[in-house]
């Protein structure tokens, strides 16, 4: 954040008039309900209609040497379905890369674009690109890095040009879609803080859908309950989800 620049704290619904079509696009099950769970929630209850796009299922989200891919895969994704539905998304969609390997290549462009052209949503909800190292004791994983920067280049300029990936134009009638917002979550650069205590609690009992990943389900509880804002205590909680907010202007790609 740049110095001496302070934050917006959006306290009250996000100055959108009518119900938004907004589609979370991340890199594995679980990325929505730990970078902005919270937030879909506020979302879903205020009426707006969230979508998940995850670009990979998972399959190596595990540290026993003998699971089985596939297997983790539906495992995977059934626990992404049960959090999906505690926080009121409408639809969840894998695109089936590989975990682990993910790359912000054209290939994976064209399909986001394809996806953003197909749902045609005004909202996008990904994660920031640029964060690299999330603490002094954390490296962000390359899967997240590469998911938002491919989400970005789908953005902007792809998604709203017929002469990017012209076939999804030509030979899929897939016209072209430009997103109003882009809403850049485990950001080290945010400029939109959310206050989101009311929907901390169904925040985690989505998380909790995700049993392969989060082991004991009290010690996560107890971890995530401790994450409230600096400037409140753990007999008065405060919880908020941070952002990176782009308002696309008029423009011309």
């Amino acid at each position: 954040m740049q110095p001496g620049k302070r934050l917006k704290r959006v306290n009250e619904p996000e100055n959108w008039e009518v119900p938004q079509t907004i589609l979370v696009i991340l890199a594995h099950p679980d990325d929505p309900e730990f970078f902005c769970g919270a937030t879909i929630a506020r979302w879903t209850s205020a009426g707006h209609h969230v979508s998940y796009c995850l670009l990979t299922c998972g399959d190596k989200g595990v540290q026993d040497s003998s699971s089985n891919f596939e297997d983790l895969c539906i495992l995977r994704q059934g626990e992404q379905q049960a959090a999906a539905d505690i926080l009121g998304v409408k639809q969840v969609r894998f695109l089936g890369y590989l975990d682990g390997y993910l790359q912000p290549d054209l290939d994976l462009r064209c399909d986001i674009t394809r996806v953003i052209r197909q749902e045609r949503p005004d909202i996008i909800v990904t994660c920031d690109p640029t964060a690299l190292y999330l603490r002094d004791t954390m490296i962000n994983h390359p899967d997240h890095r590469a998911a938002g920067q491919a989400v970005l280049d789908a953005v902007f300029p792809a998604s709203g040009n017929h002469l990017y990936f012209s076939e999804l134009w030509k030979d899929q009638g897939l016209e072209p879609h430009s997103v109003r917002e882009v809403w850049a979550s485990l950001t080290l650069n945010p400029n939109v803080v959310l206050d989101v205590t009311d929907y901390w609690d169904i925040k985690i009992q989505a998380l909790k859908q995700h049993a392969s990943q989060v082991g004991d389900p009290q010690r996560l509880e107890a971890r995530m309950r401790s994450r409230h804002s600096d400037d409140s205590t753990p007999d008065n909680p405060r919880y908020e989800e941070k952002f990176r907010r782009i308002v696309f202007e008029m423009r011309k790609t």
